[in-house]
């Protein structure tokens, strides 16, 4: 079987996006779950337990956001162009955050009002990350090779819809890694929002589903017709298989599991979405096989990055693994 370039840097992009969503996903939790928890020990706990990973987490955002400028420049121009406000509104939240979540050791004077930025700048990254899916999904207008639409198009009932259920997913990958790697009452806490969170992102997912279906695109024929039916089905069953466990195991007091449980629902619903938009970049507008750079440039770029990625793959590994644990009650700053 011919290698295909292009197939190949849509799966690496693919696996730098879903790696960024699920392991910033989880430090931009905390921040939503922030004002659920105590000032002082709780929140000053709660980020001990990403203070050693949290900025080596968004080396994914880059890989994923220059990778696609570099292999699919016209989608890369496309998208961006169509999605520019809640881009500038995800970068400055992202820095917001950053700024808070160091200053607020050094200034307790005013540690309430940092405490507060980081809650908001994590809150806006997540909507922003979840309402540019949605306006990805619900579709973009194209002219030719360029963007056609307005400057409000993203903001639709839809997009709304997927911004608040990728928040709701942020918050409970944030409370399940608390389950993970606290002990005594902020774990108690942290378990019975993750009940809660589980409940309110399961029915995100069936929302969200069903209002995909519902779009204008062919997406209901790869959903619902035969004989494709028969394996995009197993999507939605795993996915209750997998919601079922993750009660199971929380029931159980299990603290590892909820949080893969909930890794493995995120992968589904990256399964679903590729199930929906395949073989389109830019769905029913642009496909990865007209976005792709010359094969000569995705030829350079992926010597890059079979070298690159391993090393991020290594430091990032050896990371969690000299902070694996419990987190102390002075932690890591």
């Amino acid at each position: 079987m011919e290698f295909d370039l292009t197939i190949a840097w849509a799966m690496i992009l693919l696996f730098a996006v879903f790696a960024y969503v699920v392991m910033d996903g989880f430090d931009l939790g905390i921040g939503i779950l922030f004002p659920g928890l105590d000032p002082g020990g709780q929140r000053d706990k709660a980020i001990n337990t990403v203070a050693p990973v949290w900025d080596g987490n968004e080396t994914w955002l880059v890989l994923g956001g220059g990778g696609l400028m570099a292999a699919f420049p016209l989608a890369f121009g496309i998208i961006m162009t169509a999605v520019y406000p809640l881009v500038i509104a995800m970068v400055l939240a992202l820095v917001f955050r950053g700024v808070a979540f160091e200053a607020r050791w050094r200034d307790p004077s005013h540690r309430r009002w940092w405490d507060a930025a980081f809650q908001g700048g994590s809150t806006v990254a997540a909507l922003a990350q979840g309402i540019i899916l949605g306006a990805l999904v619900q579709g973009i207008e194209v002219d030719g090779r360029e963007y056609a639409g307005g400057w409000w198009d993203w903001l639709t009932p839809f997009s709304l819809l997927t911004g608040v259920s990728v928040a709701v997913g942020y918050a409970l990958l944030g409370a399940t890694w608390l389950v993970l790697k606290t002990e005594g009452e902020l774990q108690a806490r942290a378990r019975r929002y993750a009940s809660r969170l589980g409940v309110a992102m399961l029915a995100g997912i069936t929302l969200v589903s069903l209002a995909t279906v519902g779009l204008d695109y062919d997406y209901h024929h790869r959903w619902t017709t035969m004989p494709a039916v028969l394996v995009t089905a197993q999507v939605p069953l795993l996915t209750a298989v997998m919601a079922y466990a993750f009660w199971r195991s929380l029931r159980r007091g299990r603290e590892l599991a909820p949080f893969l449980l909930t890794l493995a629902l995120f992968a589904l619903t990256f399964v679903g979405l590729g199930v929906s938009v395949f073989p389109y970049v830019v769905p029913q507008s642009v496909t990865i096989q007209e976005a792709a750079s010359p094969d000569s440039s995705l030829v350079f770029m992926l010597v890059g990055a079979v070298v690159l990625i391993p090393i991020i793959l290594a430091y990032t590994g050896w990371s969690y693994w000299v902070f694996r644990g419990k987190v102390g009650d002075e932690g890591y700053h």
